[in-house]
């Protein structure tokens, strides 16, 4: 994590003999404080000390060049209606808005998706995967941890092997993109960000950065304005590049070390940069938007949270996703929050969750798999949509399904991975694997095997023999990753 602070002077201290730039505007910026940025610890490490380790110990690369993206899908989501439609089985059992064809022959996803669809031959779709969990603080920590024993959140247990900041960029390499962290606009929208972030028995410093903003902007990055404009995103900005602004006029860099450069590039201009969606093509930027797919008033008159579930910001979280893999970041969580759907009045039912999600999903998956490709990037971010477990075969009296640990949907697109194929197949009611039945630690395995190179990680010290158990030891899905 970050360990500097915009605040409110430009001076540089060490507190506790631990390194940390206070950067504020109202103090001169001597030489003095700048090779003082050279040094600003992350993680116990400063940055021109991370760059001067990867320039020469570069033969040694354990950590791939690749990302992960987790479309979490908060709340449970339907593997009928989305991926397994079973228009074969009665009608209080299969997808209730119908099947549609894919690129893949024979291969059909539920109506909803006809974009998806399209690019299903770029797709793996598990239709066997199960844990066996059913309540949803269990099943989406476990889900997240990939069944490790540690408890932590995949990307911790990445980030604890890899390093909490990709080296080249000094982007921490674990994040989480909630709404909020992608426009204050979006602060009312839900996501469960500790479902998704848990460290387990792992030191708490791995949590993933929150993009949220607010405290976690604070306690993750350390790179914050004044308390009055924590939240102020385009403020924090514009101060980074004030910085900039000043440092290249006044000629400070010249004669820093080239790791100083380099550290400080990364501090001021990558991490503005990074975050800024605005940096982005506005025809691309409205390719994603999914602000037409806002609950609507009838809906929420039904439905007590349909406001907090809107869709409104998904294609935003998607693009940023994107930006983030760019930027050097390995393990990106999306959250996408209302798929709880058992009707009844507080929660959505099936009707009106899948009208008002689905179509957001449908837009900024396949907007984002289009991108990726468009991009070259096709072999370097593998996206994971998945949630905590799937729901009921059969539809209750309230006109929702509930809570079903038996099968949860997953679906693993690009990557550089073999795709166009269906993993598995559920059973006739679309309950439980009646073929090739993947696991949890299967998914963990085959994410850790894309993310590093195995062999060349059993080599490395510093690594707890644990977490090191996590990564080498597991079963990948052998149709992924032989």
């Amino acid at each position: 994590m970050y360990k500097s602070i915009i605040g409110k002077n430009w001076d540089c201290v060490y507190p506790k003999n631990e390194q940390m730039l206070n950067i504020t505007s109202q103090t001169r910026l001597n030489r003095r404080g700048l090779m003082q940025v050279g040094t600003a610890g992350i993680a116990g490490l400063s940055l021109s000390s991370l760059m001067a380790t990867k320039a020469m110990a570069s033969q040694s690369e354990f950590v791939k060049d690749r990302s992960v993206v987790v479309l979490n899908l908060q709340g449970g989501p339907t593997q009928f209606e989305t991926f397994d439609p079973k228009m074969e089985a009665p009608s209080e059992i299969r997808s209730i808005f119908g099947q549609i064809p894919t690129s893949l022959p024979g291969v059909f996803f539920g109506a909803q998706f006809p974009q998806i669809a399209q690019h299903a031959h770029r797709m793996t779709v598990v239709r066997s995967y199960r844990h066996g969990i059913s309540s949803h603080g269990p099943a989406a920590y476990h889900v997240m941890a990939g069944g490790n024993s540690t408890g932590a959140q995949m990307g911790s247990v990445y980030t604890r092997a890899g390093g909490l900041t990709n080296p080249s960029t000094g982007m921490p390499r674990n994040m989480v993109v909630t709404a909020e962290g992608v426009g204050e606009d979006y602060k009312g929208v839900y996501a469960s960000v500790d479902r998704v972030s848990q460290t387990g028995t792992l030191p708490v410093s791995y949590k993933p950065f929150n993009l949220g903003g607010g405290g976690e902007l604070v306690d993750n990055m350390k790179l914050s304005l004044d308390p009055t404009r924590l939240d102020d995103r385009r403020g924090l900005l514009s101060e980074l590049d004030r910085l900039k602004r000043r440092t290249d006029k006044g000629g400070l860099l010249k004669s820093a070390d080239k790791f100083q450069q380099q550290a400080f590039d990364v501090l001021i201009k990558g991490v503005s940069q990074a975050f800024d969606l605005q940096q982005e093509d506005p025809d691309l930027i409205a390719r994603y938007d999914t602000a037409a797919f806002a609950s609507k008033p009838d809906v929420m008159a039904r439905n007590e949270y349909a406001k907090q579930f809107t869709p409104i910001a998904l294609g935003k979280q998607m693009l940023m996703a994107r930006r983030l893999c760019e930027a050097g970041c390995g393990f990106v969580t999306v959250c996408c929050g209302g798929w709880d759907m058992h009707g009844g009045g507080k929660e959505f039912t099936m009707v009106d969750g899948l009208n008002t999600l689905t179509p957001a999903v449908d837009r900024a998956v396949s907007t984002f798999i289009e991108d990726v490709y468009q991009r070259g990037l096709q072999d370097k971010i593998l996206l994971v949509i998945t949630g905590e477990f799937g729901r009921t075969p059969r539809i209750n009296k309230n006109g929702g399904r509930d809570h079903w640990g038996n099968l949860c949907p997953i679906v693993f697109v690009g990557g550089g991975l073999p795709m166009g194929q269906v993993i598995g197949q559920s059973d006739k009611q679309g309950g439980e694997p009646a073929s090739d039945p993947i696991s949890s630690s299967n998914v963990l395995a085959t994410i850790m095997h894309y993310l590093f190179d195995v062999g060349e990680l059993r080599v490395q010290t510093g690594i707890p023999k644990e977490v090191e158990s996590l990564i080498v030891d597991g079963s990948p899905i052998s149709q992924l990753i032989g």
